[in-house]
């Protein structure tokens, strides 16, 4: 699908489903191209529009680079932050003249709302240039929000792993859940780093681009207040990936502990019934000369020896402060 943005005095005019691009059009969006939209895209601007399987492209000289004095970025940007599995999509943008032309191939919210900013005239895209800095300044925050919203899993997690004292029954499956949550966590939270790489990545791409073609100071400024925040976010996702990995590390450790708790105390328990084992075993013989068959107190003598010689080891064990 395409969507054509016009310049309508301090707003953008959305023109949806037709192809009318005029000196007036400032941002050409792609959502989902078909290859005859790529083809008409191309021929009216005539810019080679990427396909998906090149936006995969890892090599930064194939996400970042300058083609008949069109600049091509692509970024990885998150999505679907609320679900299991956050998703990573590739999102191209073009910037060539006075216009931007972006091709992706999903929705993130963040292109619904600039837009519909844009078309109140908030904040003012005169031209390609403060159409994508006024996407990525957006995107920065939605970044920022997603970086809260982790920040806010891990405490609750350290308090979750530290702060509670469950009894035996329902610690394991606590710890269990917990695990789970960690992982989760970390996961989204690398999602989150690598968007905010790549976005960093893209924005120092967007002002040697925006220095070649000349743009005023204040559309410089933005880009550079833009790149800081996105590096002090990056910043800021590496130290949470170094504390998720010290509270699974915790967290491993405490099952390991409960693991140790639990065959220590059959460790213990072997023991302390080995000398009744013995003694039974002496007793269960079938010897015709046994004394101790025809006395009357034989078989309470038994009993209390074999009580006695698990009673011995349970007090050492306990002075000792093994149980």
């Amino acid at each position: 699908m395409i969507t054509v943005y016009d310049v309508a005095g301090k707003c953008l005019a959305r023109n949806q489903g037709s192809v009318s691009i005029t000196d007036s059009t400032v941002w050409i969006d792609l959502l989902n191209p078909t290859a005859d939209e790529e083809a008409t895209i191309e021929q009216a601007t005539g810019v080679d529009v990427p396909t998906r399987e090149e936006m995969r492209e890892i090599e930064v000289s194939n996400r970042f680079y300058t083609e008949g004095g069109a600049y091509f970025m692509t970024a990885l940007l998150m999505r679907a932050v609320d679900q299991d599995t956050p998703a990573l999509d590739n999102v191209t943008f073009i910037l060539t003249g006075k216009r931007l032309i972006t091709v992706r191939y999903s929705t993130p919210r963040s292109f619904n709302i600039f837009a519909e900013k844009a078309c109140r005239g908030e904040p003012s895209c005169s031209n390609g240039s403060q159409v994508l800095i006024g996407l990525i300044e957006l995107l920065v925050q939605r970044q920022a929000d997603h970086i809260e919203r982790i920040q806010d899993e891990v405490e609750g997690l350290a308090s979750g792993i530290f702060g509670k004292k469950d009894d035996s029954k329902t610690q394991g499956r606590r710890l269990d859940v917990m695990l789970r949550t960690v992982g989760k966590t970390g996961h989204l939270n690398s999602r989150a780093l690598e968007s905010a790489v790549s976005l960093h990545r893209t924005l120092h791409y967007f002002a040697e681009a925006a220095k070649a073609n000349g743009v005023d100071a204040a559309l410089h400024g933005r880009i550079d207040s833009a790149a800081r925040d996105m590096g002090s976010l990056a910043d800021h996702l590496k130290a949470l990936s170094g504390r998720i990995a010290f509270l699974l590390d915790a967290t491993l450790g405490m099952i390991s502990n409960e693991q140790n708790q639990i065959i220590k105390l059959f460790s213990v328990m072997a023991v302390m019934l080995m000398p009744p084992t013995l003694v039974a075993s002496v007793y269960g013989m079938n010897f015709k000369h046994m004394p101790e068959l025809d006395w009357l107190l034989g078989y309470p003598l038994a009993l209390i020896l074999m009580f006695v010689s698990a009673l011995v080891p349970f007090l050492y064990f306990r002075r000792k402060g093994w149980l």
